[in-house]
């Protein structure tokens, strides 16, 4: 917000009303000082304008090529993330609860989640070692993926998904009523979007875009994405339902933490309604999603194997089974303290 500036008029008069109506008159070059000391006083200086917004769409641009050049910094780091999932009836009234714990890492390049517990229970051998095959097998898709994008020239990501550009969004959608918002402690540009809905989508992908509303924070400093928040306008169905269906009014709220002064990654990601995809945890209900124990891998460190426990405020559970837990070794990686969880 601009900030408003205030004038004030000195005056003499009252200087001179007290001086001749005093016991004592004060002599007149006396008084013909004060008055020109008075009037030779600097104003008030007001504080100085914020500097004017960027445009929207050279800000989005400079988002994409900051995310672009720190993706090298966000393979370096491997986190935990513990997911609890709320599962409603048909009445909205609260199912089941189920809590999965996964070590998310990278493989030649792309992300994974290593599951290591399922409501509270460390994976079996057996569940482990299916886990690992499971985990090959994405790996090896991702890759494939990203090779055969990569040669038609499309965008794609580490994990072989395609990338939609700055560009390609401010097509899809909207974006108005820029303003400034100090998120935890940093200014960030806050903007609306909302998407266009006779938009011509290219793929599944887009049409989601289209279908969204919502708004996003920018770090100003960073020029980075730091939280998001949206909901779906319509019902989004794929292959029927069976590869992606999307509940009208489904909602999510998405959050980032500055690790090492160094790169944004995940902190905190809540979303609410039916939400249901082949790729992605689907769930019908309330789901949240915890990250926590940031590590920077030097480049000789190897994966621990780990079952450790994390719960929702991201502190580590006392192991049932202390002598099950995994000794470390010296390739274990260092752990960077990170910045305060938004």
């Amino acid at each position: 917000m601009m900030p408003l500036f205030h004038s004030r008029a000195r005056s003499l008069s009252r200087v001179i009303y007290s001086a001749a109506m005093g016991h004592r008159l004060l002599p007149l070059t006396l008084l013909l000082a004060c008055a020109l000391a008075s009037a030779q006083q600097p104003a008030t200086q007001p504080p100085p304008a914020d500097p004017p917004l960027p445009p929207i769409p050279q800000l989005l641009h400079n988002v994409e090529r900051n995310e672009k050049a720190a993706e090298a910094s966000h393979n370096d780091y491997t986190y935990h993330d513990h997911f609890e999932q709320q599962s409603l009836d048909k009445h909205g009234q609260l199912k089941k609860t189920t809590t999965v714990d996964a070590e998310s890492l990278v493989i030649d390049g792309v992300q994974v989640d290593r599951i290591v517990a399922r409501d509270g229970k460390p994976l079996t051998p057996k569940e482990a070692q299916k886990q690992s095959d499971q985990i090959d097998k994405e790996v090896a898709k991702a890759k494939e993926r990203r090779a055969k994008l990569e040669s038609k020239g499309k965008a794609t990501d580490a994990n072989g998904d395609t990338v939609i550009t700055a560009s390609r969004i401010l097509e899809l959608g909207t974006f108005s009523n820029p303003r400034r918002i100090d998120l935890n402690g940093r200014p960030t540009i806050v903007v609306d979007y909302a998407g266009d809905p006779n938009a011509k989508t290219r793929n599944p992908f887009e049409t989601i875009v289209r279908d969204l509303v919502g708004t996003i924070w920018i770090d100003e400093h960073d020029q980075v994405l730091v939280r998001a928040q949206g909901h779906f306008l319509n019902d989004f169905k794929l292959g029927g339902g069976l590869l992606a269906d999307i509940q009208r009014d489904s909602s999510f709220d998405i959050l980032y933490t500055n690790v090492n002064h160094e790169v944004w990654l995940p902190a905190d990601i809540q979303a609410n309604g039916k939400i249901r995809t082949l790729i992605f945890l689907g769930f019908n209900g309330r789901f949240h999603d915890v990250t926590s124990d940031y590590k920077k891998f030097r480049t000789n460190s190897t994966i621990i194997p780990s079952d450790r426990l994390i719960g929702p405020d991201g502190q580590p559970i006392p192991n049932p089974n202390p002598s099950a837990t995994p000794t470390p070794s010296a390739a274990e990686p260092t752990s960077p303290p990170p910045s305060p969880r938004p």
